[in-house]
């Protein structure tokens, strides 16, 4: 008789482990490539975010008017950037409507709120009525810090706009310094037409 020959316990249970040890490296690579573009998603989506808040800032800043508006407290300046301690909106102005027809002339303001949100202010006109308040939307989310500097008729760069009542109805640029909750901070200067 001859014998058939098969494998052995310990054949067996080496073919196991050895088996067993590429199914937990491969759930362990796994795991790091979906962690990795988990990462790279909310990554790129932070990022189109603040791409879209500069592109909405860039636009609204190029249409900037030099008209001044009537309010309920008096007439406001075409543009009035206020100090950083100030609960108001940081930065407030005219603009005129875009060429494309989509939008109208209006007052817009930008400020960050206590959710570490930068806010868009919408009037629905350039003149205020007494008791209009404005529509807020948060257009970026995240941010530590909102800042903003004017540059002045002598190229100075200061904090408030207008400094004096013989300033320029709006200033020659506009600086933006944005840091966000992770660290990362973006500084762009935005050249207006005065």
């Amino acid at each position: 008789m001859k014998r058939t020959r098969g494998f052995t316990l310990i054949e067996v249970m080496t073919a196991l482990l050895v088996l067993s040890l590429l199914a937990l490296m491969s759930y362990r690579g796994l795991g790091a490539v979906l962690d990795a573009r988990e990462h790279v998603k909310q990554e790129t989506d932070k990022w189109r975010q603040v791409a879209a808040f500069f592109a909405r800032f860039e636009r609204d800043v190029e249409l900037a008017a030099p008209r001044p508006v009537r309010t309920a407290g008096g007439p406001a300046p075409a543009w009035q950037g206020m100090p950083a301690a100030s609960a108001a909106a940081r930065l407030e102005f005219s603009r005129f409507a875009s060429t494309e027809g989509i939008d109208a002339a209006r007052r817009i303001g930008y400020r960050l709120n206590e959710k570490n949100e930068i806010e868009l202010w919408l009037w629905p006109g350039l003149d205020v009525a007494p008791d209009r308040l404005p529509e807020r939307y948060p257009v970026l989310s995240g941010v530590k810090t909102f800042e903003l500097q004017y540059l002045d008729a002598s190229l100075a760069w200061v904090n408030a706009w207008p400094v004096l009542p013989t300033d320029l109805p709006i200033p020659r640029a506009v600086r933006l310094r944005v840091v966000l909750a992770s660290n990362e901070e973006i500084v762009r200067i935005f050249v207006l037409r005065t």
